[in-house]
């Protein structure tokens, strides 16, 4: 559920930030992949941290 949330934040952001640069239809896409995919690594290792101390 967390890696889900991440890649959600992730591709929100990454909308948002090429929408702030100016970015067309295409940017906001690869933006929305790239920070996607890094906020889904991010939910994956926090999965695993949460996971290893319980």
């Amino acid at each position: 559920m967390i890696v889900l949330a991440a890649l959600l934040i992730g591709i929100i952001w990454g909308v948002r930030t090429a929408s702030r640069r100016g970015g067309n239809r295409l940017d906001k896409v690869q933006h929305a992949t790239a920070a996607g995919i890094a906020g889904t690594l991010i939910g994956l290792v926090l999965t695993i941290f949460i996971e290893h101390m319980l």
